[in-house]
């Protein structure tokens, strides 16, 4: 009869004991753990271990990690580089930025590992000023985009972008619009109104103007969203599209545009909130339209993230994104910690989307900068930067605990949920599995990491969050 073993991770302080002595003449794969613990002040720590050989416990949760069942692959974890996020990084000095920019985006040492990145298709509400990339006098028009430019972003965006690259040349980058130049539109201002249809044809072109544009620049525009919030015409800058104007002008205009210029940019629709996913649905039913479309993308503002898995089983051959949400400030490491794993981390990868995406990356102390009348003022980035200063806020260790490990690539992988215990397991490129655990009981847990026929016995914090490699 074949003896079973397990493995005991031996964290350091009080995080995990012995059960009993190892067994000797065994021997055990590595294991990882990386711990963010708000309640004992461990801010994403790889934790001193050894491992040791013990019999698991029956009287604890286990968490049966099982490769052979995969779902989707993942395109990476990131943040959105607006304008004033560029901008701030780029008022620090050359070495300042260059050592940041290394923490985020290489993944040797304590480095996060940043893989994806939105980008906005001219301002956002985080820019210090409005401009699409097609700014023309009152009366005047271009529909041949020859006049399209990409200067505006050639101060900040663009050289820090290229700084990215140089880490991570990888590195997967969305374009998403908060609106179009303003000729094109039927209020012919920055904020709200809607695309005219005379100028759908334009507006394509626009896009593919940009894709080619920032191609020159040697930067790779993987995917595009049509409209930041398009039920959303709010925000200053914005401009509202409904689904059957959305579909209209992917069938008419968009996927004919991409198409005719040889373009593989990935078309992306919706871009809002999952309490509305008849929006996606609706334009994914029109099989003219979704002939070009790549898959959808939420944000969570409204609704659960358990909606997506309806949009997924409805359109099972399309891709889910999670883009956008943001941290509120002054940020509460142990609130957003929590919410932001267990809803975006593991619910949104275990309802089907391919990356994750926090909001800002960087802003100053006052969360400059941003637009008037509508721009977001209380928006923490995931660093706040002070001159050569730098602070890490809750995303950026959110973002970490995944980011670093799961690269781009992985697959998801099958893993139950034991009560309060909410987690996710992935396979990575290179054969390691990562599982992201998060702590919702009101002590500390030990609980049981079962694989092909293995256990890990650890000890998880209150209210901490753990990633474990192997």
């Amino acid at each position: 009869m074949k003896l079973l073993f397990s493995l005991l991770l031996l964290l350091s302080g009080n995080f995990c004991r012995a059960e009993q002595p190892a067994p000797t003449g065994k021997s055990a794969p590595k294991v990882e753990a990386w711990i963010t613990s708000p309640a004992t002040n461990i801010l994403f720590q790889k934790q001193d271990a050894s491992i040791s050989m013990a019999q698991p416990s029956s009287k604890i949760p286990t968490i049966l990690v099982d490769a052979g069942k995969t779902f989707q692959t993942i395109d990476g974890f990131g943040n959105c580089l607006t304008g004033g996020s560029a901008l701030v990084l780029n008022q620090m000095d050359k070495a300042s930025r260059a050592q940041i920019l290394k923490e985020l985006f290489a993944t040797d040492g304590g480095n996060i590992g940043i893989s994806y990145l939105r980008l906005s298709i001219g301002a956002s509400d985080l820019s210090d000023h409005l401009f699409t990339y097609n700014d023309l006098h009152e009366g005047q028009t271009d529909v041949n985009m020859e006049k399209f430019s990409l200067e505006p972003e050639k101060k900040d965006l663009i050289p820090v972008l290229k700084e990215i690259l140089a880490i991570n040349p990888k590195i997967k980058l969305m374009g998403s619009p908060w609106t179009a130049p303003t000729w094109m539109k039927t209020n012919g201002k920055f904020k709200g109104g809607s695309l005219k249809p005379e100028y759908f044809d334009a507006y394509a072109k626009y896009f593919v103007k940009y894709i080619q544009a920032m191609k020159a620049e040697g930067i790779n525009i993987d995917a595009i969203t049509i409209q930041n919030e398009p039920l959303h015409p709010g925000n200053t800058p914005s401009m509202y599209m409904p689904a059957n104007e959305q579909a209209e002008f992917i069938k008419k205009s968009l996927g004919p545009a991409f198409k005719a210029a040889g373009i593989k940019t990935k078309i992306i629709v919706y871009d809002h909130n999952a309490d509305r996913i008849d929006y996606p649905i609706q334009i994914l039913n029109d099989q003219e339209a979704a002939q070009y479309v790549d898959g959808s993308a939420f944000h969570l503002y409204g609704g659960t993230i358990e909606e997506l898995s309806k949009v997924h089983a409805a359109h099972p051959n399309k891709n889910l994104y999670f883009t956008e949400q943001w941290v509120g400030a002054p940020g509460n490491l142990a609130g957003d910690l929590s919410w932001h794993v267990r809803t975006l981390i593991i619910g949104g990868t275990r309802n089907w989307c391919r990356n994750v995406l926090e909001w800002n990356m960087a802003s100053d102390p006052k969360y400059d900068p941003h637009t008037n009348d509508g721009g977001c003022d209380q928006c923490l980035g995931t660093i706040t930067v002070d001159g050569n200063k730098v602070t890490r806020n809750p995303a950026y260790y959110i973002l970490a605990h995944a980011a670093k490990f799961v690269r781009p690539g992985s697959v998801r992988i099958d893993s139950n949920l034991p009560e309060n215990l909410q987690n996710v397991a992935f396979k990575t490129p290179d054969g390691k599995m990562v599982l992201i655990v998060i702590n919702d009981n009101k002590s500390a847990q030990q609980f049981n990491i079962r694989f092909q026929n293995k256990t890990v016995v650890a000890t998880i914090p209150e209210g901490a969050v753990g990633t474990y490699v192997w």
